[in-house]
């Protein structure tokens, strides 16, 4: 470790808990515990793991008219998402475009009903903040919550574990966003998460964040999780990682993301375009795409990681894609992947080749998510 990574208001807990800490996004973070990836893996999928992700971004957008909807129209101009028909209570995917159409960043937006709540990447939030700020000043107050905690909290039983320190947590459905308390702290709480698994996050002060989560780990059914069991999680669950399977290089409509787009913002809809890069992503939405992401399985037991060259030949003659992430899913029993292939062979269970080593191993295009997801609807 060096002396220029920050630590997460949960880092002393992290190091008491016997967690194995790795550089990531300028952090000092938990790759797994004890108990190791697998377990880790498995036991989200089963029970209910808790994760520390403080070292997101949290921001605060409120207009300066004092109506809420002016914040989320002025967002707009940004995202190409519904966010001015998004009701209070209720939160919302997106992803912040450049002139080229392609993806700064991708990111969480509620509404709660003075304001609107933003959580961001922890490898974007500074460059995301400034952006955000230099377009929407004139218009909104932007303020940045960099020192607040973010945990969560995922997995069948997780409504069980929260719900006894917190009530309000069980009669929410997914998306659903309040302020509420919990173990007697006051905390931002969203049904949603990054697993596929029903289950939450939980945003405090940094002060707060220890009794919150020794709260939550003291539940029968919550083991600590870290960032490896994370990264398979949200693979087996089909969801992107910013700078792995989407980037500024890749398009919403490339990304297959573009049911995240609101038929408000969509060709014909009331507030069509008006964010940076419009016309490109209502031109392939039209008109198709060259390329997109797919879901991949391998044969056999061996994983096929990101930067794999794809191949429609087993002699690896004609090369038609890349994998941006893989690994083995412990849920699936089998090697998961996903990555960017021509559109001609992005078709269901077509049969492609990955290289592997030198050699080329057989990959067949899958639906995603490869793990039926559990959500609370």
């Amino acid at each position: 470790m060096t002396d220029s990574l920050q630590r997460t208001p949960l880092h002393a807990l992290n190091l008491e808990l016997g967690a194995k800490m790795v550089p990531f996004a300028g952090y000092e973070m938990p790759l797994q515990y004890p108990a190791g990836l697998m377990a880790e893996h498995l036991h989200t999928r089963s029970k209910a793991g808790l994760f520390d992700v403080s070292h997101m971004g949290q921001i605060r957008i409120a207009a300066r008219s004092g109506d809420v909807r002016d914040a989320a129209l002025a967002l707009e101009s940004l995202i190409p998402a519904d966010y001015a028909g998004l009701a209070k209570g209720r939160q919302r995917y997106g992803f912040l475009t450049n002139d080229t159409a392609g993806i700064l960043d991708d990111l969480m937006v509620a509404n709660m009903g003075d304001d609107l709540f933003v959580v961001v990447n922890a490898s974007c939030k500074e460059q995301d903040a400034a952006l955000i700020e230099a377009a929407l000043s004139d218009r909104c107050v932007v303020t940045r919550q960099f020192d607040r905690a973010l945990m969560a909290l995922q997995g069948p039983q997780a409504q069980d574990a929260i719900a006894s320190l917190c009530p309000a947590a069980a009669d929410m459905r997914f998306m659903d966003v309040i302020e509420t308390e919990l173990a007697a702290v006051p905390v931002t709480l969203s049904r949603s998460g990054y697993t596929g698994e029903d289950g939450y996050e939980i945003g405090c002060a940094a002060a707060d964040a220890e009794t919150v989560a020794r709260a939550l780990l003291a539940q029968s059914q919550v083991l600590p999780i870290g960032l490896g069991a994370r990264d398979s999680l949200r693979l087996e669950a089909g969801l992107c990682l910013y700078g792995n399977d989407i980037d500024t290089t890749t398009t919403p409509i490339e990304a297959s993301l573009a049911w995240a787009i609101q038929k408000a913002r969509r060709e014909g809809g009331s507030r069509e375009g008006g964010y940076p890069g419009a016309e490109i992503v209502l031109r392939q939405a039209r008109e198709g795409v060259s390329r997109k992401r797919v879901g991949l399985m391998a044969e056999g037991r061996a994983p096929v990681r990101a930067g794999a060259k794809l191949f429609a030949d087993a002699e690896g003659q004609k090369e038609i894609g890349l994998v941006t992430s893989g690994a083995f899913g412990p849920t699936v029993q089998a090697p998961v992947a996903m990555g960017y292939v021509a559109t001609d062979y992005a078709g269901n269970d077509t049969a492609l080749f990955a290289e592997l080593r030198g050699k080329f191993v057989p990959v067949h295009v899958r639906a995603m998510p490869f793990v039926a997801p559990g959500f609370k609807r």
